[in-house]
């Protein structure tokens, strides 16, 4: 009899088990994300995945099998992709209409110029490299850490890099978080409660961080705000497409002497954003199966951002220098004027 051959199943068996390493991982993000003072702060399963992976990879990482690295990397680049297209599903059409044109109008205005801006600060007045550039653009202009991560698959990215743009949408929007209700109460901010969840929508990081800002206000600001929120992901589609093919535009250019064809990154995990979004829009699934199919897809992002976090470095985030964190502060005070405006003219 042939015996097996063990070196082809191998990778096959170091795959699942560094995948099913993160899932354990990421078991213990969620629960620790469930503690209500972690709770209370805004802090979503995704940024804790990213901490607790960095410190496991930094200080633990000899712990883990060398091997199982292939799974762990498969996680933070495969299955980011399935989970960023299931996010699709916390979006609806009619959550985009029911706050109207001067949430549209924010949230357009906000995405473009946010990441147009970011990415020219970045790079040519910081001298920032274009993907941590684009990275930290991203996660400030659209949905914080999952922006990041759609980009840095797209982009193809070094872990290290979109550790260190997550690293400023949580400090950001941690601040924002807590700042502009304070400022709104002591009437600094002067908006009617629909106005300024408009401008909460518009201007905070991560999704979590918008409700826990709004909730300190009333129900009513929160929905405004979240759906506001919502409309900024759903401008993910649509932007990673144009990058797409800015991306192929570039490659053909400096591939022109060598005459190869350069080919469309297609992001399909964005279409997949799309056409799951479109179903939801259509009430088509049941809700205990829809809110089930949302639990494990921040599961799986979380997984992913876990996964990233063991990948990335210390060192390889150090040499970035203070220049992200000026980038993230330049965005931070352009997200609040630039929002306060937007939200004066159109609402």
């Amino acid at each position: 009899m042939s015996q097996p051959n063990l070196a082809s199943a191998s990778p096959w068996r170091d795959k699942i088990n560094g995948v099913l390493f993160v899932g354990l991982l990421a078991a213990a993000v969620v629960q620790l994300a469930a503690v209500p003072s972690i709770k209370a702060l805004g802090f979503s399963p995704l940024v804790i995945g990213i901490v607790c992976g960095m410190l496991y990879g930094n200080f633990l990482r000899g712990t883990m099998p060398a091997e199982w690295g292939v799974g762990v990397h498969f996680t933070a680049r495969r299955m980011l992709r399935v989970a960023v297209a299931f996010y699709g599903l916390n979006i609806s059409v009619q959550q985009i209409l029911e706050v109207g044109l001067p949430g549209i109008l924010v949230s357009v205005g906000i995405v473009l110029s946010i990441l147009i801006l970011g990415t020219l600060i970045g790079t040519r007045l910081l001298k920032l490299d274009r993907d941590t550039a684009m990275l930290t653009a991203a996660g400030s202009a659209i949905c914080g850490a999952a922006a990041v991560l759609a980009f840095e698959s797209t982009l193809k990215a070094a872990p290290h890099k979109s550790a260190v743009a997550v690293a400023t949408v949580v400090l950001f929007g941690t601040i924002s978080m807590f700042l502009y209700p304070l400022l709104y109460q002591t009437g600094w901010i002067q908006f009617d409660t629909r106005a300024f969840g408009i401008f909460l929508g518009g201007v905070v990081h991560e999704v979590a961080q918008v409700v826990g800002a709004a909730s300190n206000i009333d129900a009513a600001t929160t929905e405004v705000a979240t759906i506001v929120k919502m409309t900024r992901v759903a401008l993910l589609v649509p932007v990673l497409i144009v990058l797409g093919l800015w991306l192929q535009r570039s490659a053909q250019s400096s591939s022109a002497t060598t005459g190869a064809k350069a080919k469309l990154p297609i992001p399909w995990f964005a279409i997949g954003f799309l056409v799951l979004a479109l179903i939801n829009s259509a009430q088509i699934i049941p809700a205990p199966v829809l809110q089930a199919l949302r639990t494990l897809d921040i599961f799986v992002l979380t997984m992913a951002m876990t996964a990233l976090g063991i990948e990335t470095r210390f060192a390889q985030m150090r040499q970035a220098g203070p220049r992200v964190m000026v980038l993230g502060v330049i965005l931070f005070i352009l997200l609040g004027l630039g929002g306060y405006a937007l939200v004066k003219f159109v609402a």
